[in-house]
């Protein structure tokens, strides 16, 4: 049996010498040390032997197994750094060649009107404010003369999480806040904007999530008048210094008395075209004087106490203002539409 584990030592040792490839290795491994090879099969008739020959054969057996064992792995050790060092030169950079030149980015157009409406406010000595979006229905609601079951919920049809909370349909929450935190001090001279999130169906026109900005002013002697002349400097300033707003009744559950706000159409001058429908005007955001209602809920002194208040969405002063058609192009990530504002 020492003579058959000395031949098979011989003999793997004079092919693993002819062995060129990690295959033909790996082959080598499983004929002489896998379960089915000679060096096993000779261990399995140590049973036939004596006491005293089983110790000597073993050690012979192992002797055997540890040399090939050791070739193998000097010719695998060798396999392995030649596949590294071909794979590093096919991976070599030449770090003398200039660098490929990043893309750069560019802000959102609707971060660019945001920005844009930030600066104008800020400037009328504004102050910007924010809030959760995920928001709890009295502020959302109730705090904005909205109790359960008021009709006016239904122009707002909303995403609950439970019965008292809901995604926010609007970002007067802030403002309801913002007076809060304020303990009836004024002045409060605030916009706030946000997402806002609504049940719809998304089309040309809407969205189920969208962006606003609200603002309000708290403070003694405030007048219609002050947010007539507010909202005229900002489109203004937003649209061109030829730029006119009209003002129509409307109803807000929040404000009392309230007003539809239009401006003159920027595709036309005014003259009437297929943007305004050959109105001259474009509707752009509601507002009106804060509701008495509102300002005791708030903690401010209706008789002592006056404030105006306005709304506007983002994506409509964006559309009209780049002439843009479909909301939808705002939330697709298309490339070739946002890179048209890169430069705005």
């Amino acid at each position: 049996m020492r003579e058959r584990l000395e031949a098979l030592k011989a003999e793997a040792l004079e092919e693993l010498a002819q062995v060129t490839n990690q295959q033909q290795l790996n082959e080598m491994r499983i004929k002489y040390l896998g379960k089915k090879g000679p060096i096993t099969e000779v261990l399995r008739g140590m049973g036939a032997l004596s006491a005293e020959e089983r110790p000597v054969i073993g050690q012979v057996a192992n002797d055997v197994r540890a040399a090939i064992e050791a070739v193998i792995e000097s010719k695998q050790a060798e396999y392995e750094k030649a596949e590294t060092e071909m794979r590093l030169r096919a991976e070599t950079i030449d770090v003398t060649l200039p660098g490929r030149p990043a893309a750069a980015g560019a802000a959102h157009p609707i971060s660019k009107v945001i920005q844009q409406i930030e600066d104008i406010f800020i400037g009328m000595g504004y102050t910007v404010a924010e809030g959760p979006e995920v928001e709890q229905d009295y502020y959302n609601f109730e705090a904005l003369n909205l109790p359960k079951n008021h009709p006016a919920r239904d122009m707002q049809d909303s995403f609950y999480i439970t019965d008292e909370i809901l995604m926010r349909t609007h970002t007067s929450p802030v403002q309801v806040r913002t007076m809060e935190k304020k303990r009836g001090q004024v002045p409060v001279k605030i916009i706030c904007p946000g997402r806002v999130y609504r049940r719809d169906d998304d089309d040309a026109t809407h969205s189920h999530m969208f962006t606003q900005i609200e603002g309000l002013v708290i403070d003694r002697n405030i007048r219609m008048s002050d947010l007539k002349g507010t909202l005229l400097q900002f489109v203004q300033e937003l649209f061109g210094k030829q730029t006119q707003i009209r003002m129509r009744p409307s109803f807000f559950p929040f404000t009392e008395p309230s007003a539809e706000v239009d401006v003159t159409c920027a595709m036309c001058g005014g003259k009437g075209c297929r943007v305004c429908k050959q109105t001259g005007w474009l509707e752009i955001l509601g507002s009106g004087m804060v509701h008495p209602r509102v300002l005791e809920m708030a903690g401010y002194d209706p008789e002592e106490y006056s404030g105006f208040a306005f709304g506007l969405g983002v994506e409509r002063i964006a559309m009209l203002k780049y002439d843009i058609e479909d909301i939808r192009h705002f939330y697709t990530n298309d490339l070739r539409f946002l890179k048209q504002f890169a430069h705005l």
